[in-house]
């Protein structure tokens, strides 16, 4: 070796189970098709994995809202982020209906990890570096502990988005 201490790395990413997604969309689906208050709706929602959006549309806002309180409690149950969804504001849409596009927040976007990274720095972690790669961050560093503390402590923080810790190289 040349007297460089080994380092420890993890990366920070933020992503949304794209078939966790579609096993709540159905059980959603399958819960509004059986409930009386939806009988005759024309309620659905559509999920597009190439885009990551989902999109819901009913007749009215009061049933838009009821059909994106199923679909919550569907994918929070199957272990989805509610955070990493972004609703859309409802709008009209053919046949006097409305619709609201939800967007699927897969990877870190910028500003959030230009957060994540200078609120590590504002920690004054010994030896703690994080670089933004992409759409996730590596955090490193030559001591396991240090890392660890610095993953408690992200964990701590509220970045509006899931974080999730993976990748851990020694």
């Amino acid at each position: 070796m040349n007297g460089m201490a080994q380092q420890i790395s993890f990366d920070i990413t933020s992503t949304v189970d794209l078939q966790e997604v579609d096993n709540a969309v159905n059980q959603a689906r399958k819960e509004i098709a059986q409930r009386y208050d939806f009988k005759g709706s024309h309620a659905q929602i559509e999920f597009n994995r190439t885009e990551n959006t989902l999109v819901l549309s009913a007749e009215d806002k009061f049933k838009i809202e009821a059909v994106w309180e199923i679909l919550q409690t569907r994918l929070v149950r199957r272990n989805v982020s509610i955070k990493n969804l972004t609703p859309g504001e409802i709008e009209p849409a053919s046949g006097s209906t409305v619709k609201r596009t939800i967007n699927l927040q897969q990877g870190i976007p910028g500003e959030k990890a230009k957060d994540i990274v200078k609120f590590l720095k504002d920690q004054k972690l010994k030896k703690v570096q994080a670089a933004i790669q992409g759409d996730q961050v590596r955090v490193s560093s030559p001591s396991k502990d240090e890392l660890q503390g610095a993953m408690s402590l992200l964990r701590g923080q509220d970045f509006g988005i899931e974080l999730q810790f993976g990748n851990y190289r020694e």
